[in-house]
Parts: C-alpha cells; structure tokens; sequence
C-alpha cells in the first residue's frame, strides 16, 4: 500500500472520541499527552480493531489484535483486560522487572548498529595518528621556515575535514531515498561499502588530492551509517530501554576511537608506511557489518510505512518476547501513523525537507536536534578525538608518548559512557546534559591555563593530560551518548529519515568546520587561546539546552508527537518560572519540602513505561 494511502485511510481509529477532548499535534498548547487509543468504548474498539486485522489479512490472528488492542489503550490496567493468559501477563510485568530480558534479534539490532558506530569512530581517529606523519609524505610541511606553511596548515585540516564535508553536504542526504528503497538494513550495506573501499583508497594515495578524494568519498559512507543507524535502534527497542540502547551508537563509537587510537600506537613503528596503514585500518569492522546485516528483522515502522505489514508483525514478534506484545505495539503504532498522517503529510522529498521548518510540531523538534547536535561540536571533544597527537606533541610528548596518551583519551572516552546506559532513562537526557556542561567548560579551560606552566616543571605534561582526561569523563556519559540517541527519537516517522539528516549534517558540518580551522586556530591562538574558545562555547550550549531542550527519556516514540506539539515559548518560560526556582530552593537552599510543577499533562495516557517526577513530567 503507497504512502498517500496510507494516510488517507480512514480505518481503526473512530472518528468521533466523544470522550475524549482532541490534541492538536501541530500545537499542543496545553501540554496534553493523549494515548491516540483513549477514550474509546471497549466495543468500538473491539470492533475497529476486527475490521482493521480482516483488511490487513490477519483474519488468523483477530483475538490476539482485540487482546493487544486493548492493552494498548490500558497498559496499566492489564490485570482486568480480558482473555489474556497467566503466560502473557508475565511477560507484561517483566517489561518493568526485567527490562532488559528482551529476545535474541533485538540484540542483534543493537550489534549491527554498535558494529557501525565502531566504524565511524575508527574512520574518525585514523588521521589522528597519520596527521604526524603523512603531511611530511605529501609534501605538506607545516615547519614556520617553509614560506608555505599556511597553505599547507589549511590543507590539512581540508584532508581531515574531507569526511564531514561529503557528509554534511551530500552523504547524509542521500539517507532519505537509500532508506526509502532500500530500507534500513540496506541502507547500512551501502554504508559498509563505502566505508570499506575508501579507506583502502586512503591506504594507497600517492598525492594530498587522491587522498582528500578517498576521504570524500568516505563520507558518503559515514553520513547515511551515521543517521540510519540509531534510527534503526530506536526502531526496533521498546521505550523503557531505548535510550540505553540506542546510546550503544557512542559507546560503540567511542570503541571504535578506542581500536582506531589502539592501532595508531600499535602501527606508529613501521617506518614510512605508518600513516598509510593507520588510515587504512579502519576498514576491518566494515567487512562483518556488511555481512551481519541481514541477520537482523528490519525496522517493523519503516514495513508499516511502506503498507507492508504482514512483514511487520513478523519483525515486531522477533523483537518482542511475546505475540500479545508485538500485537500491542503494532496497533498503537499504527493508530498514531494515522494520526500523523494526517497533519504531517511529507509525501515528497522537497515536502519533507520544508516541512522540518514550517509545521510546528516538526520544526521544534528540528531546533532541539540542531542544539544538541551542534553542542556536541562547541564543546570542544573533537579537536582531542581529531588532533590529540598533534596537541600532546605540542605539550611536550614524543610521538610515541603522544600516542600512547591519544591511546589514554581513547580508553577514558569509551570506559566513562557505559554509566549513560543505565543513567539515560532514569537521570534522563536533558539532566544529564546539564550536568556536564558546565563540567567541560572548566575542565577544558583548566587544560588550557596548564600550558601556561614552564616547560622545565615536571608537572606540566601530565597536568595537561589529567584535565584533557576528566574533560574526556565528563563528555562521555553526556554529550557522547545523548546527541544521537535524541535525535532518532524526537521526530516523527513521515519525517524521521529527513530529520535525521538535517542532524547528522548538523554535527558533521560543524565537525568539518572544526576540522578545517583547528590547525589554523591553534597556530594563531595557541593551546590556551584555542582551548578557552571552545571553553566558552560550553556555556553557551549550556544555556540554549536549558531553555529549549524538552526531556524525552521513557517515552514512547509515539507520545513524543505531543511532547514536541509543546510550543517552545511555553517550555522556555516553564525552565526559568517553575524549573529555575525548583532547582534553587532544592540544591542551593536544599530545601527537601520543594516541589517542582510539572509541565506535561499525562493525565489521559497509560504509557507502556512509567512516570518520573525529576524531569516535569
């Protein structure tokens, strides 16, 4: 069934809801978060439910559609829905007991997709180690008695800008119409593709141009892995856990800067060939991500989207411990899409892309995802992930003790995110955020102040290295992990591939433009300059996540449409009228009889997860 029909459809979902007061997705002014199901009388939804199974050829499974249907509109209240066996009613209450007991093929989701973060973060640390040496190779001096020292400073940070460029400029673009024929598994083999040959090519180059063409042609590669790939997890795991497994993109891809680190130091050895083999390296966990692939069920909502939904159940009972579970999630979500549909259209690719700054609800989360994407360049982690080495040697470090402290960044940035698997559905991701942020800034700076230190003082080398290190800890269970996790979660499904790609260019664009200048803004500004930049930059983050960044943690996909339909004015007044004071009285005053006002209203939804009161909900 096409797209247009689909959202014409005028079945399942009864258009009166007497009961029930409308929401308007496109403007939830009063902050009402509605199950799509509330409101109508067991009967009618009986009765929908049997009409919309026999349309969709599920003739065979028409009760246990009624029994999840009914779950879905009363989660909470399962105990009472009729016909439901002792077996299923387990399964239920494990989803809050045991919520990480989930079938084999979710994880094996969360494998691929871990398997395509190491791969980007592998690609991203191969010029960390090759930049110490490869511009002597290609005739790149950056010595201050070669007359062409600027030049080739800019030329370098263009080779390692290179990926970002052709990321942010075409290769995220190109995840709406890959993931529109090919869908989300096929999406990440073309990535794999990429990410396989043009890391070879880098191996090879002969000139700074074939190496800056192969380092384009990689970002076609990591832009559609880097957007499809958390938007395939959220897809696939339920609420209660997805941002633990979805954040499995930075800890993974932290991974992968810790291998690509690890084989810099392991390869710096080999003579003249030493950059050429760290750059082409990081093709090796390319191979089983093309192969591993097509093991994994493909995102049940991308099948549902295409009018496939035979296909979606089975994928939906392959990630669900039980039928009732899979009929339940495959109802709610079909109601909501009929829902969107008929506010958020997106029927072409020019639609799509306007849409993300002309319908309210989407154009918010457009600005959330843009502020939590570009905050992860402001605050400064990449110009360690990308030019460590070239930092440390700066400090005083050889090559090899340069490497071997990269080596120690690598490993600090993948052991500190594995705390954000279990604080970012409970601390949740706006908290989290807020509490790092300020943490980078004076960390960062304390780094800077260090080079300050003569060089004769035995404490300047590992000072520098110790406040680079906590900046690291402090980065990894916050803005690590968060930026990608929010925004695969924050945009609807017609707008979902699109949206992913505005943030995704986002992030990358600005990591090129950090790329680009960084060589330059060091020279010029030196480390303490460069450093109380971006500094700097970390508060300003600080401060446009706290007025413009709406809490998502435990929420399912679906009711996040009401979360976002939140006009921006009212979420910014809520931070500095009611969250400000709260948070004042609480911790700086530490009075315990504080109350926070929420600002969503979940009085007329039963969420398949639970409420939580630290986040104003």
């Amino acid at each position: 069934m096409s797209d247009e029909k689909l959202a014409v459809e005028k079945v399942s979902i009864d258009e009166e809801k007497s009961t029930s007061q409308h929401i308007d997705l496109a403007n939830n002014v009063q902050a009402k978060i509605q199950n799509p199901l509330h409101g109508i009388p067991r009967e009618t939804l009986v009765a929908q439910v049997q009409a919309w199974a026999k349309e969709r050829g599920f003739e065979d499974n028409i009760d246990l559609f009624t029994r999840g249907a009914l779950l879905a509109q009363n989660p909470g209240d399962f105990e009472s829905v009729p016909g439901i066996t002792e077996e299923e009613k387990e399964h239920i209450r494990r989803e809050t007991t045991h919520r990480w007991s989930q079938p084999r093929d979710l994880y094996k989701t969360v494998i691929i997709c871990s398997l395509a973060a190491a791969v980007q973060g592998w690609d991203q640390t191969g010029s960390n180690g090759a930049n110490l040496s490869f511009p002597q190779a290609l005739g790149l001096s950056t010595a201050l008695d070669n007359p062409d020292h600027e030049r080739n400073e800019w030329i370098i940070g263009l080779i390692n800008a290179g990926p970002y460029i052709a990321t942010s400029m075409l290769g995220c673009w190109l995840t709406d119409p890959l993931n529109h024929y090919f869908g989300r598994r096929g999406t990440l083999f073309w990535c794999g593709v990429f990410c396989t040959f043009s890391v070879i090519g880098q191996a090879v180059a002969q000139t700074w141009p074939q190496l800056l063409v192969c380092r384009l042609l990689l970002g076609l590669g990591m832009g559609p892995k880097a957007t499809t790939s958390p938007v395939f997890a959220a897809e696939n795991v339920p609420a209660n856990i997805r941002g633990g497994l979805v954040m499995s993109w930075q800890l993974w891809t932290a991974f992968g800067i810790l291998l690509g680190t690890a084989a810099n130091l392991i390869l710096q050895g080999t003579g003249a060939i030493a950059w050429r083999l760290e750059l082409g390296s990081a093709f090796l966990p390319a191979v089983p991500l093309m192969i591993g692939v097509y093991f994994c069920p493909e995102s049940p909502r991308w099948l549902m989207k295409k009018g496939r939904y035979g296909a979606a159940f089975k994928s939906f009972c392959r990630l669900r411990n039980s039928p009732l579970q899979a009929a339940r999630d495959m109802y709610y979500v079909h109601c909501q899409l009929h829902e969107e549909f008929k506010v958020l259209k997106g029927s072409t690719y020019v639609s799509r892309f306007t849409e993300l700054f002309t319908i309210p609800r989407v154009r918010r989360a457009t600005l959330a995802s843009f502020i939590v994407m570009i905050a992860q360049q402001m605050c400064g982690i990449n110009i360690i992930a990308f030019y460590s080495s070239t930092i440390f040697v700066q400090a005083g470090y050889n090559q090899k003790q340069a490497l071997l402290a990269s080596f120690g960044f690598g490993l600090v940035n993948w052991l500190f995110a594995f705390p954000a698997v279990w604080t970012i559905d409970t601390f949740g991701r706006r908290n989290l955020l807020l509490f790092t942020f300020p943490n980078m800034a004076w960390t960062l700076l304390a780094a800077g102040f260090c080079f300050f230190i003569p060089e004769s003082n035995s404490a300047r080398i590992p000072l520098i290295a110790f406040f680079i290190f906590l900046f690291c800890a402090f980065y990894s269970p916050g803005e690590g992990p968060v930026p990608f996790t929010y925004s695969a979660e924050v945009f609807p499904l017609t707008h979902r591939e699109m949206g992913m790609s505005w943030a995704v260019a986002t992030c990358l664009f600005w990591a090129a433009v950090l790329s680009l200048t960084f060589p330059r803004l060091l020279s010029a500004l030196g480390p303490v300059g460069a450093f109380g930049f971006y500094a700097g930059l970390n508060v300003v983050a600080f401060v446009l996540i706290f007025f413009l960044l709406p809490e998502t943690k435990q929420r399912t996909l679906e009711e996040l449409d009401y979360v976002f339909a939140v006009p921006m004015r009212k979420h910014a007044k809520y931070q500095v009228t009611e969250f400000l004071p709260y948070w004042i009285r609480r911790w700086v005053f530490f009075q315990r009889s504080a109350k926070l006002k929420p600002l969503y209203n979940f009085d007329e939804v039963e969420s398949h997860t639970v409420w939580e009161p630290a986040t104003g909900h």
